[in-house]
């Protein structure tokens, strides 16, 4: 059986092909003004890889904010149980899934079967969420994967700025930059800022230490140490791969691979 799941989302949108219950190929592309076109596009890039192709393939899913609108989906399923899902498949020992997407974070819990039991999420305002970073690279003129690399360059306290309104923390950063601040120690207090605004919900939902981070953010190592290690201190065991790095292995792994994407 070739099965399809296609995930369009507020920033990005992903496609996964499984053929008897094995990943075979997936693929990442940026979500467009029209979310139809954008989960063709997704599935095109994905098949590319492989030698499915559409008419092959027995069942699709959609998820994801433009889920509704998927035009050949066979059902649509909500983001938080396909996280909850998806994170077991990976990792069936998890119990705590914290998703830092581009409009939204979700802190969910599953059972071993991985069925939500318990989420909560903000998606009041922008801060905090993958498009806040992207605001904030344009601002500081920094590719948005050298954040976390920077951000973890500063050592000490970090200044404060707003995690709660993008607006409000744009004005904060130029400021700042104007007052001489070094970029590395306002990217700490950026991702120090999200870090703390996510470690409220996961402490809320609870959180056991076999646990895993999806979403853009989860690639910030600076954004994922400040989750991490105020949970579980110091003492706690190596920071999780974001599930995007775990599909990689995974798909290497099945094609008989043997490099790591880590």
């Amino acid at each position: 059986m070739i099965a399809c799941g296609i995930d369009v989302g507020s920033l990005s949108a992903e496609a996964v092909l499984f053929v008897d219950g094995n990943l075979e190929a997936y693929s990442l592309i940026r979500t467009g003004p029209d979310s139809a076109e954008t989960a063709k596009q997704a599935l095109e890039e994905a098949l590319k890889k492989t030698d499915i192709r559409q008419k092959d393939i027995d069942y699709t899913v959609a998820t994801g904010y433009g889920r509704v609108i998927v035009p050949f989906s066979d059902r649509n399923i909500t983001e938080i149980s396909c996280h909850a899902k998806g994170a077991h498949y990976f990792f069936p020992s998890v119990c705590t899934i914290l998703d830092m997407g581009g409009q939204d974070c979700k802190a969910i819990r599953c059972d071993e079967n991985g069925k939500v039991t318990s989420f909560l999420m903000n998606d009041k305002c922008a801060a905090g969420t993958g498009r806040a970073m992207e605001v904030m690279a344009n601002l500081l003129q920094v590719k948005l994967e050298e954040i976390g690399p920077l951000s973890l360059e500063f050592v000490g306290e970090p200044v404060k700025i707003s995690n709660t309104c993008i607006i409000f923390a744009k004005s904060e950063v130029l400021s700042l930059t104007r007052e001489g601040i070094p970029i590395s120690e306002i990217l700490a207090g950026l991702c120090d800022g999200v870090a703390e605004r996510v470690r409220v919900l996961i402490r809320r939902v609870g959180i056991e230490e076999d646990f895993v981070i999806s979403g853009g953010i989860s690639k910030n190592k600076g954004v994922v140490q400040g989750c991490c290690r105020p949970v579980f201190g110091d003492g706690a065991r190596n920071i999780p791969l974001s599930l995007s790095q775990k599909m990689q292995q995974k798909v290497n792994r099945s094609k008989n691979h043997t490099q790591e994407y880590i």
